[in-house]
């Protein structure tokens, strides 16, 4: 969508797409295997919270095979939140809400108490583990009885440090050929974000926010398993795995 501004959104998201993307080949795979999970569980119209949203990727591919869901989307990032807002502007199904999620209340600033679904990918290594416990906590209260969590992220067995580095040393390769190719990496993604006259002011609100980059922890899934169930999940286990990264589902 070219807004009055100018500003291509759809260009915009697509090239988030490949910015992840040479991080995780797997990232639509993931996504995919979320959204069968949500069918099985929950069904084909869910009230969806996508924490910590950036610009809306699991909530595009939710809507786009779940015409009837709807989905809360919540996040800090300023500039990631505007490229959200560009893309879905107009679509009833869509609410989005800037909050922090070490912040206490933040969940008073969602329009439902609860949701059938909360999902997330590739966001909640940026935080440390206390407060992601403290998160998990939030999350069991926010999901209703039958309900599921979902979260896609880096998760890191430190029981297996010579898997972890043979895993490690033929990503990079993988990373480096596709850098050669024209791939962009996160950096030189936010550098391009700088220099658009509107993304320019929330990118730059968004450094001031986080630094450079936040410092926070990747447990294993087996740590998240543990705590989403001492938190009130009744079941929680791997339902996808690559060697560097885990899809965890918790069912309340």
């Amino acid at each position: 969508m070219t807004t009055s501004t100018g500003t291509d959104w759809a260009a915009w998201q697509e090239s988030w797409d490949r910015q992840q993307e040479w991080y995780m080949p797997d990232r639509e795979e993931r996504f995919r295997i979320m959204l069968d999970m949500v069918e099985a569980v929950v069904g084909t119209a869910p009230r969806v919270l996508d924490l910590a949203c950036g610009t809306g990727s699991i909530t595009a591919r939710l809507l786009g095979r779940f015409p009837e869901a709807t989905s809360t989307g919540v996040d800090l990032d300023p500039a990631l939140l505007a490229i959200a807002r560009g893309t879905f502007a107009g679509d009833e199904r869509v609410t989005l809400v800037e909050a922090d999620l070490k912040d206490p209340g933040w969940p008073a600033r969602l329009p439902h108490d609860t949701y059938d679904a909360v999902l997330t990918a590739t966001a909640l290594h940026w935080l440390r583990t206390d407060p992601l416990e403290a998160l998990y906590g939030q999350v069991a209260e926010l999901v209703r009885y039958g309900g599921v969590f979902m979260n896609a992220d880096h998760m890191i067995d430190d029981t297996t440090p010579r898997i972890n580095a043979a895993e490690a040393t033929h990503s990079r390769a993988r990373m480096n050929q596709a850098m050669l190719d024209g791939a962009l990496d996160w950096a030189e993604w936010w550098a391009l974000a700088a220099e658009d006259p509107v993304l320019a002011a929330p990118t730059a609100r968004r450094f001031e926010i986080y630094g450079v980059h936040a410092d926070g922890d990747m447990p294993s899934a087996s740590w998240h398993a543990r705590v989403l169930r001492e938190k009130g999940f009744g079941e929680a286990r791997p339902v996808w795995c690559s060697p560097s990264d885990t899809l965890l589902l918790a069912l309340k």
